[in-house]
This record gives structure tokens, C-alpha cells and sequence, in this order.
């Protein structure tokens, strides 16, 4: 079934333009684009962006005994996860193969009386589409546990804030609500006109970032007001003598910018059901290796004490090579391999293909460069190694690099 996000009835994101995300039988419409690419990036960089998120799902794990039942299943340890916290994990497979991407969220204290969670309560954010799968397969290992798991994506929205001024954003709405003073992987609760939001700070475009967790039917109302209490609606209007953070709507076309530069991965797109966690370049974020067992933990301890994967996520500095001059066109951009694009480790004609282009895109912050993720055999998968990526105007060359992160702020 479609799901329609409540907020492409806001005034705010008329005429964006909106693509399909997920199979074709549970599409999400995802905002692409608001309206003008470079200005929405520009945002993120300087001041704040608004993003819907509508392709994410939500899980409501309740119970005494929920936090040692998913210790046992998830990857990352959470015997130690305090309140007001957040962790991410993998749910894997018996295989070992990574079932879902989560963020695991412990709300504070201070939520214990409020509508929608409670502080006996974990939350799991995911990927729409892994959502079901992961409640059912989660589900069939309760045995003896009082732990209960509810599908709770129809009831929430989620919203996200990237850019310098996004804490300031938050403390205009609440100062009570701490966000100045948040540091990546908390998690608070923040009034936004009169609702009550659940946020986590997660840096994932290189700026401070916070995810909204909303009801959804409010979820409207509160874009709104954040778009206003930044002076969407205002231009350079001052309030109280204060300038106005300045914020506007963004789509993921510009996120999807900021994230590859600033070496964030994310599941469905760079990695997915079929990887191995050593595979997901992610594998110390998402993984302890000091906690006891969970599902698919043989597999992964093996993989790290007697061998290694056969292919991983690396990051590609990509040369850059204008596309083919029109004669009645302008100046050509540089080329940017598409997603799927192959990979091969030389230019002999009959170069296997070695791996493949998951996210590329051109970076602002490195002046216009071509830089790109790919999943490529381990034995090209070394820093340094030199590789060829078959685009569709022309090959380009390529070389690996040390780590996923092109770009972070000094």
C-alpha cells in the first residue's frame, strides 16, 4: 500500500517534486527536490533544513524484560543503554545477513507521562519497508519474555533538522528542552506549538542533526512552526531583535548530497538484506563485539577472527571529466557515475567486473568533485587501489579511499 505523507498538503512543499521510494507495489513518495537544488544545499551547509521522512517505519518494543530480549537479538550491546539515549544496531538473519538497519531510542525519564511512548518503552526507527519483516521475526523469538512489539508507523511521522543553526532552531521552539547542549546520540523531549516531540541528535549530513519523532497528526503543525520560528514565512523579518535562524524546506536530493561527503551510508541504497555487516562499512558503529551472543553472531565473530568478506563498502574519489560537449549547449558539468554503474580494475577490454557504484554524487565542499560509494571485491577494496568506474558518457578513473568520510567541518 502507498503511503502519503501528511505533509504534501502544506503550502510549504507545493510544486516540489516527488519520486517514488520502495518497491512498486509499497511506494513512499519521497520529496526530491522543494524547489531549487543548490539553494536547499546551500541551507544545510549555512543555516537549517527541514526534511520529511516518510520512508522511515517505527517500532514500539514494550515490557520489563525488552532491553535483555533485544539484547539478545541485536548486534550492538544494550544492557548499558541509559535513558534519554539512542544506539544504532543491525537485526540480522541466522545467516548473518543484515535484516534491518536500526536506531534503537531510550526516551528520558521526563517522558514517562506522555502521550505516544513512555520511558518503560524502546523505540526502533527503521526503513519503512523493513518493518514488517523485522516485527514478525523479532516477534517469533518471544518465548517466555514480557516483552511485546507493535508496529507503530501509522501513528508517528518523522522529521529531521540539518544545518548549523538547527540547535538554536530547537531552542527558540523549547529552551527547556536542552538541544544546544545535546550531544550526538541523545535523545529529549521538545515543545513545538503546544506538541509534544520526541528528538535524537544524529550528525548524519556532517552538521548537528536531529530527528523529530511526531504523532501524526501533528506532524503538519509542527513542520510548520519550525519553518515559521525560523523565518521561513518572515524573509529577514526580526523578532524581539533577534535574527531568525534562517530555515527552509529541503528535499533528499540535497541531503543525499551532504550524507555521501560526510561518509554516511544508508540500508536499501549502499547496503541491504543481502550484506554482511563487514560488508555495510559500518560494522564498528552497529556492532559490539564485547557483548554475548545474538541472532547471527556465529557468522559475524567467524568473519572477524578467521577471515574477511568477500566484497565492501569503500568510498571512491572519482576524476573528474566534463560529460561530451553539446554544440548548442553550455559548459558541461562533470560526470557522475549512476547508481549500479560497474567497476572493473582495469582497462584491458575483457576486465571483469569487480563491484559496483551504490551512491555518487558531486561535492560542493570538495569544488564540484565527483565522489561516489561502491560495493567491490576485498581484494580491490585496499586504500589507494586504483579502479575504473563504467559510467555512461565515459570510464572514469577512480581510487580508493582510506575511509568512508570525504568531507567533515574543521
Amino acid at each position: 500500500m502507498a503511503r502519503i505523507s501528511p505533509l504534501l498538503a502544506s503550502p510549504a512543499l507545493a510544486g516540489s517534486l516527488v519520486r517514488a521510494y520502495g518497491p512498486e507495489e509499497a511506494t513512499v513518495g519521497v520529496v526530491e527536490v522543494v524547489d531549487q537544488l543548490e539553494a536547499e544545499y546551500a541551507a544545510l551547509r549555512r543555516s537549517c533544513v527541514v526534511l520529511d521522512l516518510p520512508q522511515r517505519g517505527t517500532l514500539r518494543v514494550s515490557g520489563p524484560d525488552r532491553l535483555p530480549f533485544l539484547n539478545r537479538m541485536l548486534t550492538q550491546d544494550l544492557r548499558t543503554l541509559p535513558d534519554g539515549s539512542c544506539r544504532r544496531s543491525f537485526w540480522l538473519t541466522r545467516k548473518g545477513r543484515i535484516d534491518a538497519d536500526l536506531r534503537v531510542l531510550a526516551p528520558p525519564r521526563t517522558a514517562s507521562s506522555q502521550p505516544g511512548w513512555h520511558v518503560d518503552e524502546t523505540i526502533l526507527d527503521l526503513d519503512v519497508h523493513a518493518v514488517e519483516r523485522t516485527k514478525t521475526g523479532l516477534a517469533s523469538y518471544i518465548i517466555a519474555d514480557d516483552v511485546a512489539i507493535e508496529d507503530a508507523t501509522g501513528e508517528f511521522h518523522r522529521l529531521a533538522l540539518h544545518g548549523p543553526a538547527a540547535p538554536a532552531l530547537l531552542e527558540r521552539c523549547d529552551p527547556a528542552a536542552g538541544a544546544a547542549a545535546a550531544q550526538p546520540g541523545a535523545v529529549f523531549v521538545a515543545v513545538i506549538d503546544g506538541a509534544r516531540v520526541l528528538v535524537d541528535r544524529q550528525d548524519s549530513a556532517g552538521e548537528p542533526g536531529f530527528e523529530l519523532l511526531i504523532a501524526t497528526a501533528e506532524a503538519r503543525r509542527v513542520f510548520e512552526a519550525l519553518l515559521e520560528s525560523g523565518g521561513f514565512a518572515f524573509g529577514t523579518q526580526r523578532r524581539g531583535g533577534d535574527a531568525l535562524p534562517r530555515i527552509r524546506p529541503a528535499g533528499w536530493h540535497a541531503y543525499n548530497i551532504a550524507r555521501i561527503e560526510a561518509g554516511w551510508p544508508v540500508y536499501h541504497l549502499d547496503f541491504g538484506p543481502n550484506s554482511l555487516p563487514h560488508e555495510s562499512g559500518v560494522l564498528h558503529d552497529r556492532v559490539s563485539f564485547t557483548k554475548g551472543c545474538y541472532l547471527g553472531q556465529e557468522i559475524v565473530a567467524r568473519m572477524q577472527s578467521l577471515g574477511h568478506p568477500k566484497q565492501r563498502l569503500v568510498g571512491l574519489d572519482v576524476e573528474s571529466r566534463a560529460a561530451p560537449l553539446r554544440a548548442d549547449g553550455p559548459p558541461s558539468d562533470p560526470i557522475v557515475p549512476d547508481t549500479g554503474s560497474a567497476i572493473v580494475a582495469t582497462a584491458e577490454p575483457d576486465s571483469p567486473t569487480i563491484g559496483a557504484v551504490t551512491s555518487a554524487a558531486l561535492s560542493p565542499m570538495l569544488g564540484s568533485r565527483p565522489i561516489a560509494f561502491a560495493m567491490v571485491r576485498h581484494e580491490q577494496s585496499a586504500p589507494g587501489t586504483c579502479l575504473i568506474v563504467h559510467a555512461a558518457d565515459a570510464p572514469l578513473n577512480a581510487k580508493v579511499r582510506d575511509s568512508l568520510t570525504f568531507w567533515h567541518r574543521p
